[in-house]
């Protein structure tokens, strides 16, 4: 449910002890916005610590929830490749602590670091191959099937994300989620 990527955070790590690239660390508040949709950035940036959600919002205002993101998660990355306005936007959830470097320097690593090169490149596979099981699953079972598998993925869901997100994440409305977190206590209690 949160997404995380250990071997790019630690990566990361190495190259911002080496002072490689202009690699800088920045630092965000709980509930702050850091990238929003269809706007132009030019930071690529990678959880060090902390939670965020990536979300799109549609025409109507309501927003679904792409994937939570923990630590060594990137975002900001689309965007060097394809050179658009951002599909997503990027808001914390809890304090946040990233890696940032600028579209320039990240094409450099890209070309000049095979190994970051390898690690991006399979991030980018494991966000594909993550999205489409994730989607049918929300859509084939019942909400309280979902609720339960995202309990047994992340036991302290509803401490740390808020049920109006769950709902964004599943793609139900917060009054749908309540009535099936009310029928799941009930029938195990």
């Amino acid at each position: 449910m949160i997404r995380s990527n250990p071997e790019l955070t630690a990566y990361m790590d190495k190259l911002f002890e080496r002072g490689v690239h202009d690699i800088r660390e920045e630092e965000f508040r709980a509930k702050q916005l850091i990238i929003e949709q269809d706007h132009r950035y030019h930071n690529v940036y990678v959880i060090r610590e902390g939670i965020a959600k990536c979300y799109i919002t549609d025409e109507n205002g309501k927003d679904f929830i792409q994937e939570f993101l923990g630590a060594g998660m990137e975002f900001g990355e689309l965007e060097v490749f394809n050179n658009k306005l951002t599909i997503c936007s990027v808001e914390t959830i809890t304090p946040l602590k990233t890696y940032s470097l600028s579209h320039k320097s990240f094409n450099v690593l890209l070309k000049e670091d095979m190994e970051f090169n390898r690690l991006i490149m399979k991030a980018l596979a494991d966000k594909i191959r993550y999205k489409a099981p994730r989607h049918s699953y929300q859509h084939s079972y019942p909400i309280e099937n979902n609720i339960l598998r995202l309990k047994q993925l992340f036991p302290e869901l509803t401490d740390v994300i808020s049920k109006k997100d769950i709902a964004n994440y599943i793609g139900v409305t917060t009054r749908s989620l309540n009535r099936a977190l009310k029928e799941l206590n009930e029938k195990s209690g």
